[in-house]
């Protein structure tokens, strides 16, 4: 079971989330708080692996909350402000989720969470997983280890890599993911770089499925996007320029 709290200042918040958590098996809610700084005082004594927190709160906003934590759980975000999604981003959450959200998309965010706390208890005496085969520019697959087993994946299916702190998350075309334990700094170096681009601190994409960007988001070919950090949009903006001179 995974515990988890709330936290959220507005009670029907509070009340939603827990209607929700309450339908998945794999979550048990052990704290609800109003307040971050109360939360602040529970975790420090209480073992925690995931916290859905809101972002916009009085007394400490959801992000400068978990900056301020030292032992660090699993977080989703819960909010209703869709500007703070790359700040979120940045302190590896596992989800962001936009008030009013469904139950799917609840659903689909403790998947994420349940994937990587399986991920996280099963690696302890299994070196195997921590390790990705390197691919050149002519290759046309990558093993990856992750689950007890190698995986081999078609470079061009990934979409694009996502990093979750010492893991990383690989979104294929077909909809699936794999999370393997693995840096995306490595991961950079690992995929043909004719091929992949780091456009985030947390985000590399695969050049070829680029179908636009806007506002600080490059568009992808599943219907999904990620955002560009200030320190690669020079990069990507002169790959573009070149690639695609503009009419």
């Amino acid at each position: 079971m995974i515990k988890c709290i709330t936290i959220d200042d507005e009670p029907l918040a509070l009340m939603q989330i827990r209607g929700y958590i309450s339908k998945i098996p794999f979550l048990d809610l052990t704290g609800e708080f109003s307040s971050a700084i109360d939360a602040q005082h529970y975790l420090a004594t209480e073992k925690t692996d995931l916290i859905f927190v809101d972002i916009n709160m009085p007394d400490l906003t959801g992000t400068d909350f978990v900056r301020s934590l030292t032992q660090r759980p699993m977080v989703i975000f819960t909010t209703a402000y869709s500007e703070y999604a790359i700040e979120g981003f940045k302190l590896d959450a596992i989800d962001y989720l936009l008030k009013p959200f469904s139950f799917a998309d609840f659903s689909r965010s403790a998947n994420k969470a349940y994937s990587l706390y399986e991920l996280i208890n099963n690696r302890t005496g299994i070196p195997s997983d921590s390790e990705a085969e390197p691919a050149g520019n002519d290759r046309e697959h990558i093993s990856i280890r992750a689950d007890h087993k190698v995986s081999l994946i078609r470079i061009s299916e990934i979409i694009y890599i996502e990093s979750n702190g010492e893991y990383v998350r690989l979104h294929l075309a077909d909809g699936s993911t794999i999370m393997t334990l693995f840096r995306i700094k490595n991961m950079e170096t690992t995929l043909p770089s004719d091929s992949f681009m780091r456009v985030h601190r947390s985000y590399i994409v695969n050049l070829k499925c680029v179908t636009g960007y806007a506002r600080g988001r490059i568009f992808l070919n599943n219907n999904e996007y990620v955002p560009i950090g200030e320190n690669y949009k020079e990069a990507f903006q002169t790959y573009i320029a070149r690639q695609y001179p503009t009419i």
